[in-house]
């Protein structure tokens, strides 16, 4: 694959496991509120808003991030078949 393919799918994979930390940090007691938790609401909120306004919560359970990381997938895949298409 090209380097830049390569480089998207790194800069995905490594955003969806900033997703997947910062919803373990809400597991933890003050976590999202030490600096590194405020760090990564930083850099995750912005992505995860529009998905919290379209999908409410299923009672205590938020299933936003689950299809925020899905969409990522998704564009993943869209990104290796696009570049396969030209290629």
């Amino acid at each position: 694959m090209g380097a830049v393919v390569s480089l998207l799918i790194t800069a995905i994979n490594i955003y969806s496991w900033l997703i997947i930390i910062y919803i373990f940090m809400s597991w933890v007691p003050n976590a999202r509120e030490s600096g590194f938790g405020q760090m990564l609401g930083r850099i995750v909120e912005p992505y995860l808003e529009p998905f919290r306004r379209i999908i409410p919560p299923l009672g205590m359970i938020d299933i936003s991030p689950i299809v925020a990381i899905i969409a990522l997938r998704l564009a993943e895949r869209g990104v290796v078949e696009i570049f396969r298409m030209f290629m």
